[in-house]
């Protein structure tokens, strides 16, 4: 009588253990993977990763400028932006005797403004101040405008027709005339004052935007899901609101820099920033217009810098504008 061996074991079927292999390898192929920075910048275009490299240009100047007169007294290799270098002043409208504007030089590379003070040294220090009214405004727009805007967009009701309508009475005005009114009222301009004024102003701005994606992120599925077992509004605004809220408001926050760099620059213009001698982009220009017709560089130079860090702040805010809008319809 033939017996069977009961212990033999089945071989696994090859094209089953194919295809296991198969849905492990494309289970990994799938797997979410981190967005580094290397990745972000190689996805740029060539004109982005200009406007990049301006823009840190731009930072790196004024935190140098800052480092040169707050620490090391003037002894970092960047000239006095109010040193007079031949000692003539112009107070009568007239030149002196010598040569007060010069050229390009390698003493200058920017030659000097009417009363000999390095161009290059004053527009450097001049991205001081636009980079604290940009961080600060930033700051103002994006913690208290964003929390404002997320609160409101996921609470609704009377809390949200209330705010909204205040925003709405406050963007109704002239943003630059009632900023005029505003910084008029202040008898003492310095840039904490100037600073502060636009950081507020900037607040309806960021609020509108933050409460827009709030009301599309609450009608999300996970958001619905988390009201539905039970978690805390306030859990539920700190853990799902917020944190996909924010992505937006910065992208929008390089957007609206370029709008305040050309509003300080305005009230610069017309002596309502920071008082003299600090050097602004604004101030500068305003200067030198009056000398337009002997030493045209002077104006060129500061408007230069002004125009090309607004447009970089627009190309920059707009790549990653689009960036969060591809990754948002892909989720």
């Amino acid at each position: 009588m033939a017996t069977t061996n009961a212990s033999t074991t089945p071989e696994f079927p090859r094209d089953r253990l194919s295809n296991v292999s198969s849905a492990v390898a494309g289970a990994t192929d799938v797997a979410p993977k981190k967005t580094t920075l290397r990745k972000i910048v190689r996805s740029m275009p060539l004109r982005v990763k200009m406007a990049s490299l301006w823009l840190l240009l731009v930072v790196f100047g004024a935190i140098y400028a800052k480092l040169d007169t707050s620490l090391f007294g003037g002894a970092l290799p960047l000239q006095d932006p109010n040193f007079q270098t031949n000692g003539f002043i112009r107070e009568t409208g007239e030149f002196g005797t010598g040569k007060p504007i010069e050229g390009m030089t390698g003493a200058h590379w920017l030659g000097t403004d009417a009363i000999a003070r390095d161009t290059f040294a004053r527009i450097v220090h001049g991205s001081w101040v636009s980079l604290v009214v940009v961080v600060v405004s930033a700051c103002c727009g994006v913690i208290i405008g964003g929390f404002l805007g997320a609160l409101v967009g996921f609470v609704r009701g009377r809390v949200e027709t209330i705010v909204m309508a205040t925003v709405d009475v406050i963007l109704a005005f002239p943003a630059l005339v009632l900023l005029l009114a505003l910084v008029s009222i202040f008898e003492v301009r310095n840039l904490f004052v100037i600073s502060a004024v636009i950081g507020v102003l900037s607040i309806p701005a960021y609020t509108r935007v933050a409460r827009a994606n709030s009301l599309a992120i609450s009608s999300r599925e996970f958001v619905t899901a988390a009201r539905a077992i039970g978690t805390k509004p306030s859990r539920i605004l700190l853990r799902e609101i917020i944190p996909n809220v924010l992505p937006t408001l910065l992208a929008y926050t390089m957007v609206a820099a370029a709008y305040v760099v050309v509003v300080e620059g305005s009230l610069s213009f017309l002596g309502l920033s920071v008082q003299l001698p600090t050097p602004t982009w604004g101030n500068m220009i305003n200067q030198a217009r009056r000398d337009i017709k002997i030493n045209v560089a002077q104006v060129i130079w500061p408007s230069l810098a002004l125009t090309l860090t607004v447009l970089s702040l627009n190309q920059v805010g707009d790549f990653f504008q689009q960036r969060r809008e591809v990754r948002g319809s892909n989720l």
